[in-house]
């Protein structure tokens, strides 16, 4: 299974300590776990005025229900409140 997804508001060390949380060890922008590896990539900001919100893209690739499980677990690490 391969997901593709880009993460807004969250910095690149951020989301790599999110996937080091939920078992995996970083290795550069590559984050490798049992069953999966998530390859990352610092994207340019989206700039709204004088506001700069930090994006990155997040490619993950691994066995079908590890993969669900961990983007599950990651959703909840990565949501934000607000308007």
């Amino acid at each position: 299974m391969k997901v593709e997804r880009t993460v807004h508001g969250v910095p690149l060390w951020l989301m790599q300590a999110y996937l080091e949380a939920l078992g995996g060890t970083v290795e550069g922008e590559t984050v490798f776990g049992k069953g999966w590896q998530a390859r990352l990539k610092k994207m340019e900001p989206y700039r709204i005025g004088s506001l700069s919100i930090g994006r990155v893209k997040l490619l993950l690739e691994g066995n079908e229900p590890v993969v669900s499980s961990l983007l599950e677990k990651l959703e909840l690490k990565t949501f934000r409140g607000g308007g």
